[in-house]
């Protein structure tokens, strides 16, 4: 059998160099694709205060604010937590209010307040996240 020898190919260590940067492309490749999935998997959680509303009323009931939120995010969210001014207050529902993607709800917060002061309103889900927040002035008098 006759060589020839005017023929060329790849060296073997050119070849190898070559399928290493193909396999690590490739990698990065799937890499990204699998990231994006698991993006889309885990949803977000996010509630919007749209309004907020002091109510006033006479002694011996105690004044109380308002708000209505929406569940802005791609996760049902339960509320079980409300801040007022970094103070944990009392809410109805008693317990929590868990909202679905897109819901809207009412919560009533048993809050004295003082006309003209600032309030902020922090809202944390049941792991103890703060999934929304807002501030608000009151209504001076």
């Amino acid at each position: 059998m006759k060589i020839l020898k005017s023929k060329k190919a790849l060296s073997p260590v050119v070849a190898s160099i070559i399928l290493i940067a193909v396999t690590v492309a490739v990698s990065i490749a799937v890499a990204a694709w699998m990231g994006a999935l698991t993006i889309g998997f885990m949803g977000s959680s996010s509630i919007t205060i749209t309004n907020v509303s002091f109510e006033e009323e006479t002694d011996p009931t105690p004044n109380w604010i308002n708000i209505t939120v929406k569940n802005t995010g791609t996760n049902q969210v339960t509320i079980a937590t409300i801040k007022v001014n970094n103070a944990v207050c009392s809410f109805t529902p008693k317990t929590s209010a868990t909202l679905k993607s897109g819901d809207v709800d009412y919560i009533k917060i048993y809050k004295d307040w003082v006309s003209g002061n600032p309030y902020k309103f922090d809202l944390f889900d049941s792991s103890g996240n703060a999934v929304g927040s807002t501030q608000q002035n009151a209504p001076g008098t």
